[in-house]
């Protein structure tokens, strides 16, 4: 009897068609696509709905922002999600194209098996109802705008009050967000596989407001105090929702996960080294 054919994996496409280079690089990645796997829709302009999407694999064309809008759009589903960067930096969307040309092979044999990330639920929560809700791969950051007054804030975990905030914001990320504002605002760098929630305040008018990492376990509220002009909420830098005075944001990590494929030719601590130019010992003179 004649051994039974492998069935090929099922691939959408999606990618960024406002970005240079974006289209270019899918239409000429498309023919080896096609000679792998069964290609079973190509989204440059986000007209999929990907949360209903039934297919093997997800690669994403574009930068880190078409990966988190991505991650959005499926809204839970569960497909693998390759991030392809055309763009200006692609800490998440790590696989160039040549990468992905050296790797794809591999991917659809299933020899890359998918690591699991974690993913944040984050609500706005007015006179106790729910006025918004989302998930985010990396961050929630209340922010004034640029003509506002320092923001009050009362931090409390598992409802218990923690500390208060005098600043210009706060930021609540993942791991894996903990290389994005997280760390433009001085908080620590945790590895992508850790599970954990990093409470980070920006610009804090005090010496003693610190960075805290907690357990993923604990639910975060943020309430907001007192403030004078336009303050808000955003989520993964592209969902923004006004705040009033009162207005409670909640974030506690999401039953859903992320399910994302790693390169293989460059480590987390490597990329450190390579995207955020993460040094070594200084630069001493030489005598």
């Amino acid at each position: 009897m004649a051994a039974r054919r492998k069935k090929n994996m099922c691939v959408i496409i999606v990618g960024n068609a406002e970005k240079p280079r974006v289209e270019s690089t899918v239409r000429s990645f498309l023919p080896t696509l096609r000679r792998k796997a069964n290609v079973l829709a190509v989204d440059l302009r986000e007209e999929l709905d990907l949360a209903k999407a039934k297919a093997d694999l997800l690669i994403v064309f574009g930068g880190d922002g078409t990966l988190l809008s991505a991650v959005r759009r499926l809204d839970g589903n569960r497909i693998p999600i390759v991030g392809v960067h055309v763009g200006k930096l692609g800490f998440l969307a790590e696989f160039t194209p040549a990468d992905l040309d050296r790797a794809i092979s591999d991917i659809l044999r299933g020899s890359c098996p998918p690591a699991s990330r974690m993913l944040l639920r984050c609500r706005v929560i007015r006179r106790g109802k729910t006025l918004s809700e989302s998930i985010a791969l990396n961050d929630a950051v209340l922010s004034r705008d640029a003509l506002s007054r320092l923001m009050h804030m009362e931090l409390r975990i598992g409802g218990t009050h923690v500390t208060s905030y005098a600043a210009d914001g706060l930021i609540i990320s993942t791991p894996v967000g903990s290389t994005a504002h997280c760390l433009a605002a001085g908080g620590p760098i945790l590895t992508p596989k850790l599970e954990a929630l990093i409470i980070t305040p920006i610009c804090p008018h005090t010496l003693s407001n610190r960075p805290l990492v907690v357990s993923s376990s604990s639910v975060v509220e943020v309430v907001l105090k007192r403030h004078a002009g336009d303050v808000g909420v955003t989520v993964d830098g592209q969902i923004h929702v006004p705040l009033k005075d009162g207005d409670v944001v909640r974030v506690e990590k999401s039953p859903m996960t992320l399910r994302l494929i790693e390169t293989p030719d460059r480590t987390f601590f490597q990329t450190l080294h390579s995207k955020l130019g993460w040094g070594g010992h200084p630069n001493y003179a030489k005598r």
